[in-house]
């Protein structure tokens, strides 16, 4: 057969060449290994037994491109990976394109309570050490077992867990929360055991209880608002206990958060309590709790209801804690050693101080008062102690008045602060009384005190002659 095409003139060619490329053009598809491109594409490829190979080049050379074009396709050998060109935003950036086997093992896309493992006995217990990522609403008919796994969203507002009754996380171990929100009318936490528990960034709303966290080595509670739950949270045994920008808001109703049982210790740190009228902020009247380290430091108190239920003992009059906590908040007393203070008082004395030697000193007899005492007590006449956990200074003001009955005799008496029974020459006065003299005395100093020192006030004289002073009227300030 005679190829007619070569026995065309060199304008014939031409004008064979224009028509076909006429002809693409107008038709904008190309199939190759099929004469029927489809109509949608500009380039059908078709084959059973060969791919399509774009070009390969190292990490370098990839970016050496000049101008990569929007959508510019390559296939890095260093990273073994295709990327593309995101030309926006300006000045654009090569995107990996991702394939499963990039993806981490131990990770799960949760889009419907189908994506979990299917629950045995009304629980859902997840895979040890597994991220399961939430990705919209998820509603539940059954409790997860968080099985030391990780619970995770993008966005707490577009991420949530919903279930109408019965608790949404269960079980005895612990895992992490994040970036989810926890609603439906349920309870948020029945967790009763587990060496950490992590929650972040989350929402709990509308629940008919948070529920109960307790028998952990560690809590850690950091940015989570709750809104619009009828009743609080319970923490009961815990290792240790800390709490990060807990957001409460007045929509709440019930106990806000309650203390049971023992723990190492508890940090509170920022955040907010509005209590609403017949709500209580925080409780730790339980008798029982245990705390062998406190610290609520820079929570916001507010609102018309009852901001703490106190210790039922080991509190002072006007505040809520015992020696184990130190307190910080607004809308709520301070409490910690800085704020430790004691006073005693008495008035119309006539007990005199018996004067047995001279210059020998003697505790001022007679009956003291003991009031504003926090961090301090008054366990028996003429004596304060402090009970805080750690050793301070104190300033010491005292002031009295008294009566030398010897008549025509005038003595020296001198007055001292004693700690301990011991003389503190620092902190003393002294004073000349004619016979039958009325006069006042004066003492000011710091002492140091650590836990259970107590003082005292001493008088001395020069002589032991004569009748005993008294002291009528005597106060004492330790702050």
């Amino acid at each position: 057969m005679k190829n007619s095409y070569a026995h065309l003139s060199s304008s014939g060619k031409v004008f064979t060449l224009l028509i076909l490329f006429l002809s693409f053009s107008i038709n904008a598809q190309v199939g190759i290994g099929n004469t029927n491109p489809a109509a949608s594409s500009v380039l059908d490829v078709t084959s059973t037994t060969q791919g399509m190979l774009v070009p390969r080049m190292t990490t370098l050379q990839r970016n050496a491109i000049v101008t990569p074009a929007n959508s510019l396709l390559v296939y890095d050998t260093d990273l073994e990976s295709f990327f593309h060109f995101d030309a926006t935003p300006d000045p654009g950036s090569w995107v990996k394109i991702n394939s499963t086997a990039n993806e981490r093992n131990n990770y799960k896309l949760v889009k419907s309570a189908a994506d979990f493992p299917a629950p045995v006995g009304g629980i859902i217990t997840l895979v040890s050490n597994t991220l399961y990522e939430i990705n919209g609403t998820i509603t539940l008919n059954a409790s997860i077992n968080l099985n030391d796994a990780y619970v995770w969203g993008l966005d707490a507002n577009e991420d949530i867990l919903f279930r109408s009754s019965g608790p949404v996380f269960q079980g005895t171990t612990g895992g992490s929360i994040r970036n989810i929100t926890i609603t439906g009318g349920g309870t948020a936490f029945s967790i009763t055991g587990g060496t950490s528990l992590l929650v972040q960034n989350t929402i709990i709303t509308g629940m008919a209880s948070v529920g109960t966290i307790s028998n952990l080595g560690l809590y850690f509670g950091n940015i989570i608002q709750f809104l619009n739950n009828a009743n609080g949270i319970t923490y009961n045994n815990i290792g240790s206990l800390l709490l990060s920008n807990q957001a409460w808001f007045g929509t709440n109703n019930g106990t806000f958060e309650r203390f049971t049982g023992t723990f190492s210790q508890i940090q509170k740190a920022s955040g907010f309590s509005t209590v609403p009228s017949g709500a209580i902020g925080l409780d730790v009247s339980t008798n029982g709790l245990a705390v062998t380290n406190g610290v609520i430091n820079g929570t916001v108190f507010s609102g018309a209801g009852t901001y703490v239920n106190k210790y039922t003992t080991g509190s002072y009059p006007g505040y809520n804690f015992t020696n184990a906590w130190t307190v910080d908040c607004p809308g709520i007393p301070g409490e910690g050693d800085s704020e430790a203070i004691g006073y005693y008082y008495m008035v119309g004395n006539t007990t005199p101080t018996n004067i047995q030697n001279s210059n020998t000193p003697y505790k001022i007899a007679g009956t003291t008062t003991g009031t504003n005492l926090f961090r301090t007590t008054h366990p028996e006449n003429n004596r304060l102690t402090y009970k805080g956990r750690k050793s301070r200074s104190f300033e010491i003001i005292c002031t009295g008045s008294m009566i030398n009955p010897t008549l025509l005799t005038t003595k020296t008496f001198t007055f001292y602060i004693y700690r301990n029974g011991v003389k503190q020459p620092s902190i003393s006065a002294e004073r000349k009384f004619t016979g039958n003299d009325i006069g006042n005395f004066t003492l000011i100093g710091t002492l140091s005190l650590a836990t259970d020192d107590s003082i005292e006030v001493y008088l001395e004289s020069d002589s032991s002659a004569g009748g005993n002073p008294v002291v009528t009227r005597m106060s004492l300030i330790l702050k």
